[in-house]
């Protein structure tokens, strides 16, 4: 497992950047296929991750696509439903498992590297293909709402394409980007941390003019007030 050095604008020290997520996040890191913040949890994946993090580096965070489910067939990743501390009850691999909420898995995770001196970006699931049945179906997962909670409960800043753009950037399935989705993906992101309040944000190379002229438009204003009601 490795951490990736941020790219920086010139004259500033480097940031080790730590990665714990699924397979859209798997590129030399500690992110895995089919991950999830449960299996994350129980495997000890986000404790070696811990392992390695030092005061000052950062570590994000990004899950949703593998956290859903039903524990009646359990996969050893669905998480429990609901928002807080509620929990299930299961048995995974003949082993008795008590299976806590995504929000929970995140904000114990999140606590660790926090008391280690590290910096942690929770960040929202990438989408999947909107056009993959032929027409147009977009809502927001509860996924969303989540990773927005879970940051906002740890006291932490929130941080138009048809259907044949965006089927050709998904060319293997409705989760996987190619190339130029990827780095649209990137961008949003970057222009996330840009618009939002993170320390993290000073050290970007690119500036928020170069995001917001394209495609990806302004930063909006007053998403924390109308966020909740949007995304339940």
């Amino acid at each position: 497992m490795r951490a990736l050095c941020l790219l920086l604008a010139a004259g500033q020290a480097a940031a080790t950047v730590h990665l714990c997520g699924d397979s859209t996040m798997a590129r030399g890191n500690a992110s895995s296929t089919g991950g999830a913040t449960r299996s994350f949890t129980r495997e000890g994946r986000f404790d070696e991750v811990l392992g390695q993090v030092q005061n000052g580096d950062w570590v994000v965070i990004e899950f949703g696509h593998n956290d859903g489910g039903s524990l009646s067939s359990d996969n050893g990743r669905s998480a429990c439903f609901g928002d807080g501390e509620e929990t299930c009850q299961t048995t995974y691999n003949g082993v008795a498992e008590t299976v806590h909420t995504f929000p929970w898995y995140l904000k114990q995770a999140s606590t660790k590297f926090l008391a280690k001196g590290a910096k942690v970006i929770l960040s929202e699931t990438t989408p999947n293909n909107p056009w993959e049945g032929g027409s147009f179906s977009w809502g927001p997962s509860r996924f969303f709402y989540y990773t927005w909670l879970a940051s906002a409960q740890l006291g932490g800043p929130d941080a138009g394409a048809g259907a044949a753009v965006v089927n050709a950037g998904f060319p293997q399935d409705h989760t996987h980007t190619g190339p130029a989705m990827a780095d649209m993906v990137s961008q949003s992101f970057v222009l996330g941390l840009a618009c939002g309040t993170s320390a993290l944000a000073s050290n970007v190379k690119n500036s928020t003019a170069d995001l917001t002229s394209g495609v990806l438009g302004p930063c909006i204003s007053s998403y924390n007030s109308t966020v909740v009601e949007l995304l339940r």
